[in-house]
């Protein structure tokens, strides 16, 4: 029986990366955290020497094996960043508004056999069905995500995702995501359409009662084939795959999910879950209150959870089992003290520990996708869309 677990800390990057000056040189100066080692009061002993002071510093003799990665998606991302991490490599996206684009979205509904018609003749949104709106994502950049919302006492969840991957066919936006509830109507979904920038028309998702008890959501990112990332082929090899905090919103999966926001309760849960499966199985587990942190540029509650998140490995790593590995990383950078609250394009940290891990360090890996590449490896499954594993640099025994 083997397990491993990818605990990944949203945001926390260790250096802005070298493509910055062209791709975001608002981030140019990043350094997630060293920033916050230099303006807060951080402990955080256990990662240290786990090889973070050696990827940072050139100090210390880590105890397990430590390296970095650059972000291969554009910009820095939390959807993206995640579908990287377990084996894909999401296209550049670009933005689009339903005004420039539903036109050709209507054609490839209506040839995909749905009815489909526009409710008012000066908005680009579409009724799909009777039952479903494609429209702008309100609530994020202009142009960044086309939404699916649908009532689904009129269409069943499946028939949404099926819907939205013909969206997702014709746009090139960074997401496409499929939504929708039992509890509301498309009446009342139609009644709170609004226009939230210029020419940016999409529904009101707080206001649509799409939330709650039966919410059901699906994310499809450009470029991103879920068939291909680790989570996927581990449940088709037999393999329990748990999702605990953010992976549980962002990545695809059938085995145990939980969406938790709170550190505390997120590993916690990790705690019990890890220790009560009793087969061969995987963790992909997010700390996000750490993003969360960045966004509001608060280096000191920043601080605070990445001291109680090492807290939790100092207690965590001597339980695991024999065969077991852990891998701390991140999905891109925050720095809370770089002058603007949104991501930030940084390299991100791998620490991996467990009994058979060697003390070595494996670079800087083109990707993030070699961890999703390495998950596979580490059960001996197929590999994935991208990335190469570094199980045989890191391992002192292979487990296929």
């Amino acid at each position: 029986m083997a397990k491993i677990v990818l605990l990944v800390l949203d945001s926390f990057g260790i250096g802005a990366m070298a493509d910055c000056s062209e791709v975001k040189p608002e981030d140019s100066g990043a350094h997630t955290y060293r920033h916050i080692r230099e303006t807060a009061a951080l402990h955080i002993s256990t990662m240290y020497t786990l090889g973070l002071n050696q990827l940072v510093d050139g100090k210390g003799e880590p105890r397990g094996a430590y390296g970095k990665a650059a972000l291969a998606h554009y910009g820095a991302d939390t959807f993206m960043g995640h579908q990287e991490l377990v084996g894909s490599i999401p296209r550049k996206p670009n933005k689009r508004l339903m005004k420039d684009v539903h036109l050709t979205v209507a054609q490839a509904i209506e040839q995909a056999g749905y009815r489909v018609r526009q409710p008012w003749a000066d908005r680009p949104v579409l009724l799909v069905n009777e039952a479903a709106v494609v429209a702008d994502n309100i609530e994020s950049e202009v142009g960044n995500i086309i939404n699916v919302t649908a009532d689904l006492t009129r269409m069943p969840f499946p028939e949404v995702v099926a819907l939205g991957k013909v969206v997702r066919s014709v746009v090139d936006v960074s997401r496409v995501i499929a939504l929708g509830g039992p509890y509301t109507s498309i009446d009342h979904i139609l009644s709170v359409v609004k226009e939230n920038e210029p020419n940016q028309w999409g529904v009101d998702s707080p206001r649509a009662n799409v939330y709650g008890e039966g919410y059901c959501v699906r994310h499809m990112g450009h470029g991103v084939t879920v068939e291909r990332q680790f989570p996927y082929i581990a449940e088709q090899h037999g393999i329990r795959v748990h999702r605990i905090g953010k992976t549980a919103d962002v990545l695809y999966g059938t085995g145990p999910a939980q969406s938790i926001v709170e550190t505390r309760s997120v590993l916690s849960t990790l705690e019990e879950m890890y220790h009560r499966e009793q087969s061969d199985a995987a963790f992909l587990v997010t700390v996000q209150e750490t993003d969360l942190a960045g966004h509001k540029e608060d280096p000191a509650w920043y601080a605070s959870l990445l001291n109680e998140t090492d807290r939790w490995l100092a207690a965590f790593i001597p339980e695991m089992g024999a065969e077991d590995v852990l891998i701390v990383t991140a999905d891109h950078g925050n720095d809370p003290t770089i002058g603007h609250s949104r991501h930030t394009r940084e390299y991100t940290p791998i620490l991996i520990t467990g009994p058979k891990v060697s003390r070595t360090s494996i670079g800087t890996r083109p990707t993030m996708a070699d961890i999703g590449a390495t998950l596979s490896d580490f059960f001996g499954l197929p590999p994935t869309e991208a990335g190469s594993s570094f199980l045989a640099d890191v391992f002192k025994i292979t487990y296929a």
